[in-house]
Order: structure tokens, then sequence, then C-alpha cells
């Protein structure tokens, strides 16, 4: 069998994926991507209970470069990027990639909930999970080329509860780790707090405004905000507000008393993870954010790596800065990074 890195994080995920490796009888070598948290000591104690090799790679410069950098710019231009989708291909699976060369490696894994399949016309496809909390949508900018070096060994199962069954029986003691749901980077999860504390100009309080540019109030700087959001506005009102738009040169930020949503986005920097769907236009399952709802929509790639989506029905809230993902029977075909509407001109 072929030997493998497998991203180990100290948590239960990939504690599982080490184990079902071995039992499939592949040679494993953990690496933890070291990012100042707090995860190294349980990743020592994982790769000892596995009896398999440990690496640290400290990646925190490539992470400030690639990653933290572009997203603290992102949210003081009113956009809202996620970090995951911009680690995966410059950090994260790179640092792994670089990994498996220096150690004479096959094969990456990492505890993703997705599925990697070879193809008939010999390519390998990114499908989506059956697990609810599928994570095919953050790793959609992952290269065909590296997508048949990379396993996910969770990807076939039916959810959380059944990961940590199998991690129980194992007898791991990772199995009752809580799940981190925070940016690695940012642990209290205060995104705006973390943005403030780097010591940078940030944005100053402006106005809310209503669609006809009406004052409604006065917001916190518009890095505390993203479109659709509809809790914390702080502005009292005879129904529920939403913010549709952020304008940074205006440094306003717009509200509607209506659900923002759109027959229409335009992404850019596209990236094609399924290289064999040609130009013609077709139809697709999309995702917007990083959740189980898909919309169904026309996909038509333009050039200058950019595509139309063109929903059947309006999709809820789009967010400039997000990733628009398009799935076909499961498998990700590409994807690429919402628009502002005033930038489509």
């Amino acid at each position: 069998m072929e030997k493998v890195v497998l991203g180990l994080s100290g948590g239960v995920d990939s504690a599982l994926c080490a184990r079902l490796l071995l039992e499939q009888g592949h040679e494993v070598v953990g690496v933890y991507l070291e990012t100042g948290g707090q995860g190294a000591q349980d990743a020592r104690q994982a790769a000892r209970e596995l009896g398999i090799q440990l690496e640290v790679v400290d990646i925190r410069p490539a992470l400030e470069q690639e990653v933290i950098a572009p997203f603290v710019q992102g949210y003081l231009q009113g956009i809202t990027p996620i970090p995951c989708i911009l680690c995966n291909p410059a950090v994260k699976f790179r640092f792994l990639m670089e990994a498996a060369e220096k150690l004479g490696c096959q094969l990456v894994a990492t505890g993703h909930y997705a599925i990697t399949r070879p193809l008939e016309n010999g390519l390998t496809g990114l499908f989506a999970s059956p697990a609810p909390n599928d994570q095919s949508y953050m790793l959609y900018r992952l290269p065909e080329p590296w997508l048949r070096r990379i396993r996910f060994p969770l990807g076939q199962l039916p959810d959380k509860g059944s990961t940590r069954q199998q991690a129980r029986q194992a007898g791991l003691s990772v199995a009752q780790k809580p799940d981190s749901m925070e940016i690695c980077f940012i642990p209290q999860g205060d995104y705006a707090a973390f943005i403030e504390e780097r010591g940078g100009p940030v944005p100053p309080p402006g106005d809310f405004v209503d669609e006809e540019g009406h004052v409604l109030g006065r917001h916190k700087g518009i890095h505390h905000y993203t479109v659709g959001q509809r809790r914390g506005l702080g502005v009292s009102a005879a129904s529920r507000l939403f913010v549709k738009t952020i304008d940074p040169a205006k440094n306003q930020v717009v509200l509607t008393d209506k659900d923002p949503m759109a027959w229409q986005i335009t992404v850019h920097s596209l990236c094609r993870t399924a290289p064999d769907v040609g130009d013609q236009p077709f139809e697709a399952d999309v995702k917007i954010r990083h959740s189980r709802r898909t919309d169904r929509a026309l996909v038509t790639y333009l050039p200058g790596e950019m595509a139309r989506i063109e929903f059947l029905q309006p999709a809820r809230a789009p967010s400039p800065g997000q990733s628009a993902v398009f799935y076909q029977n499961g498998r990700v075909v590409g994807g690429g990074f919402i628009r502002r509407p005033a930038d489509e001109g």
C-alpha cells in the first residue's frame, strides 16, 4: 500500500483518518500544520496512540500572507471572504503536498468530509459527502492534479456521530473532543475585534441608510456587517431589517425591509474544478454559502475567468467575497468569488 501524509490536527476527524488508513495497510506520517493555536499537544498525543511519526510544519508566515491579510482587507472593503477557501489551495494542501514530496509519500489525506473519485475519462472528480457537514464547498479551488493524490477517508461517513462512535471504538482519546467551530486564527470568533486589534486603519462609524438614501441610524464600521445580516444592527424599525449592500466608498450600510434576493450574480477568479466540462452554458446546483442548500441555475462561463449564474428561482443574499460553487450530480464542477452588483457593469 502507499505511504500517506496525513494532516493531523489533533481533532477527532484526523485521528480517525489515521486509524482507517492504518487499517487499510497504509504507512501514515502525520503532519501538524502549526498556526499558533493549541492543537499541537493533542496532535502529539494522537500520534503516540496511533504509533505514527509526526512532523510539525510552521505555516504561520504563509497563513498571514495568503489568508489573514486578504481576509482582513476583504472586510475593510465591505466584502465577506471565507478564509478556508483561501487557505486550502494556497497554504494547507500546498504544505501537505510539499511534505509528501519531502517524505516520499504518494498520497495526501485529511479529515475533510468530501470524496475524490477516479472517472472513466482518466480525471479525478471532487464530490460532495453525504454527511450534513459536507465540506466540498471549501475545497473547490483544489487543482485536479492534486485531487488525484488526495484521499478523504471520512467522505462516505453519514455524519459526525458515526465519526465519534468509530473513534471511541478505536480507543482514541480525542473521541469526545469538542469540534472547533471558529476560524483557526480567530479562536474567540469575533472577527471584527480581530481586525481592530491588528492595529491598522479600520473603517470608522458611518450611516445606516435605506434604499432611498435616508439615514436610519449609525453603524459601528462596515467591517462588522455582511449582506443578508439582520441581527445586531441596533436600528429600530416597524419590521425586520436586512443588510442589502455595503458601500465602502460612502461608508454606508444599506438596509432593506425585504429579505435580499437575487436572480443573477457574477463570479470572478473562476476555478474549473472539473476541467472536462466545456465552455457551453450548463445547468447546475449552486451553493452560494457553506450550507446544505443549493439553488438550481444556468451557469455561463465568461471571458476573463468569470462566470454568470442565472438562478431559476431567486437566491437569498449572495454575499460579495463568498463563493458560488457549481455541482452536477454531486460532483464539484467549479466556482468563483461573488462580485458586488456595482462591479458588474
